[in-house]
C-alpha cells in the first residue's frame, strides 16, 4: 500500500462537511474519514502479507501543519496509515502525490514482493 489512509484522513474530516466535497467524492469520499465505517470495519483480519509505505514530505503547509498529525505526506499521516496486522511498514521523505513514481517507494516495493519485507 502506498500512502493509504488505513484509519481515515484528517483531511477528509474536514472536508466531509463541505457539499463540493461530499457530490465529487461521493460515499467513497466519506469513507475516507476517520470514522469507523461499517463496510470497512467488516472485512475480515488480513490473511496475507500486507506492506506499506507511507509518506513523510509535504508541500501543502495548511494540511501539513494545521489538521495532520506530523510526520505526513500532506494528505495522510504516517500514523494513519498503519494497518492491524500488516508485515512490514516504512516511511519515505515523499510527497502523497509522487509515492507512486518515488523511485525509493518503487525500490521498497519491489524489495516487499521478492522478500516479504522492506529493505534497511
Amino acid at each position: 500500500m502506498l500512502g493509504t489512509p488505513n484509519a481515515g484522513s484528517e483531511v477528509a474530516d474536514l472536508l466531509q462537511r463541505w457539499s463540493v466535497y461530499r457530490a465529487f467524492y461521493g460515499p467513497a469520499g466519506l469513507q475516507l474519514t476517520s470514522t469507523p465505517d461499517r463496510t470497512l470495519s467488516s472485512l475480515p483480519a488480513l490473511d496475507y502479507s500486507v506492506g506499506i509505505v507511507a509518506g513523510k514530505r509535504a508541500i501543502d503547509p495548511i494540511s501539513s501543519l494545521f489538521i495532520l498529525p506530523r510526520p505526513n505526506d500532506g494528505r495522510v499521516s504516517v500514523q494513519s496509515s498503519r494497518l492491524e496486522g500488516m508485515a512490514d511498514h516504512i516511511t519515505i521523505a515523499a510527497t502523497h502525490t509522487s509515492l507512486p513514481r518515488h523511485p525509493v517507494a518503487i525500490g521498497q516495493t519491489i524489495a516487499f514482493l521478492s522478500e516479504g519485507r522492506f529493505s534497511s
